[in-house]
């Protein structure tokens, strides 16, 4: 198993998207939604062009089997306006494991290359948010040393969650 970033070529980003689909329709069973996924189909602009965000992959041979990407804080809740920017946090996003690759490290991996490159790039937190239905995220999240700021009684159960790198 192989932990690196995408590279910047078309066939390997379309791995990549095919793979993001793949699953979101496996765990969500839904298809691509330009409202919710406008970033997996823009990979190049949201995470390998700008030199701040990055997008890591689990490879076993050819076959993408994971996913974690990293990028500046981009959103504009009003209860984080005052708390995160995008110069000091940064924000995990499509942390996505196949099925049948779980419960072998590969999310902590993932995790802790996001980390490490964060504290590179000079960000003092990394902001992310989960869903509640999700049975294994926030005991996971938690695990890492991430704690939830905010839960929302929203439709898809959303918990923000927040660690300081040190």
């Amino acid at each position: 198993m192989i932990i690196r970033q995408i590279k910047d070529e078309n066939h390997e980003i379309k791995l990549v998207q095919d793979f993001l689909f793949d699953q979101i329709m496996k765990e969500y069973g839904i298809g691509p939604t330009p409202e919710f996924h406008y970033d997996i189909t823009g990979l190049e602009r949201y995470y390998i062009i700008p030199s701040r965000n990055n997008f890591f992959i689990a490879l076993d041979g050819e076959k993408v089997v994971a996913t974690a990407a990293v990028r500046a804080y981009d959103k504009n809740y009003d209860y984080f306006k005052d708390s995160y920017s995008k110069n000091d946090t940064a924000s995990i996003w499509r942390l996505m494991v196949d099925k049948n690759y779980r419960r072998h490290g590969l999310a902590r991996k993932l995790v802790d290359a996001i980390e490490e490159f964060a504290l590179k790039e000079g960000y003092d937190k990394i902001y992310l948010h989960t869903h509640r239905y999700l049975e294994a995220a926030l005991p996971f999240w938690k695990s890492l040393g991430y704690h939830i700021t905010i839960e929302e009684d929203d439709y898809d159960e959303t918990s923000h969650m927040i660690k300081l790198l040190d």
